[in-house]
């Protein structure tokens, strides 16, 4: 397992972005997930503002892993789309401009099938920022969690080379009724990232819960196994469970992780 490549989400840790760098520091993450949604606005970061970062950033010897921008719609909904293009787009350019390259989004329900207008329709768009996000030096990271890894695979497959790659969050594959280690088989290079979440499944898809890490039932040997398999080098990120716990919760994980090689 990769421990040296851990990321954590910054509003995990603290709404003081200077604070949250050092804690994350301290707790041995190597990287910080920054959020364009509901912490950084791409449109009114001045150029003063992202040097303060990267300055921020430089002192504690921490990376930016990705940028989180989590949409209500996806890309196939047509409300609302030219709007979620534009801000998807500045995203992007903000994790190039911080070094992080990957954006982390869901792209909405994917259609079963190519006739349909909403198929054709996220083709189209995803294939518009995925053109951009080679022009800016980004990529958009898309949730397998909600999305079926055979889906998304599908997706890509009738994508530019490029356009989009896969952010795996194993608890999210598990609470939908997917295997996380058959996902790494599905969605193969196309991993750029992972969310290293646990999960106990639900009577029914989409029914189950996030659980502390190692207590549910993702098996994290199997994931990881499969990923060092296909020479996997992203970031592997970490998701606290519990708010008022997060340090502690985050410091357990860093160690359940590092015990596993």
């Amino acid at each position: 397992m990769h421990s040296s490549r851990l990321s954590v989400p910054v509003a995990a840790l603290s709404r003081d972005l200077r604070q949250t760098l050092r804690i994350a520091r301290d707790l041995g993450f190597r990287a910080v997930e920054l959020d364009a949604r509901y912490g950084l606005d791409p449109d009114q970061l001045t150029r003063t503002g992202m040097r303060q970062i990267r300055k921020w950033l430089g002192d504690e010897g921490l990376e930016v892993s990705g940028i989180a921008f989590p949409t209500r719609g996806g890309y196939g909904d047509a409300d609302r789309l030219e709007g979620r293009i534009t801000a998807t787009k500045g995203a992007l350019r903000l994790a190039y401009d911080l070094g992080a390259r990957l954006v982390f989004n869901h792209v909405g329900k994917i259609p079963d099938s190519p006739e349909r207008a909403e198929w054709r329709l996220m083709v189209d768009v995803l294939s518009d920022i995925g053109a951009w996000s080679q022009h800016v030096g980004g990529t958009l990271c898309a949730e397998a969690g909600r999305a079926a890894p055979a889906d998304l695979a599908r997706l890509i497959a009738a994508l530019p080379a490029g356009s989009l790659a896969c952010d795996l969050v194993t608890g999210a594959l598990v609470v939908n009724g997917h295997d996380p280690v058959a996902a790494v088989a599905a969605l193969g290079d196309h991993v750029a990232a992972v969310h290293a979440t646990d999960a106990v499944a639900g009577p029914f898809a989409g029914r189950g819960r996030a659980v502390i890490l190692g207590t549910g039932q993702v098996d994290f040997a199997r994931v990881f196994a499969a990923l060092e398999e296909r020479g996997f080098q992203g970031w592997i990120g970490l998701d606290p469970v519990e708010p008022r716990e997060a340090r502690s919760e985050l410091a357990d994980a860093v160690q359940f992780l590092r015990t596993m090689g």
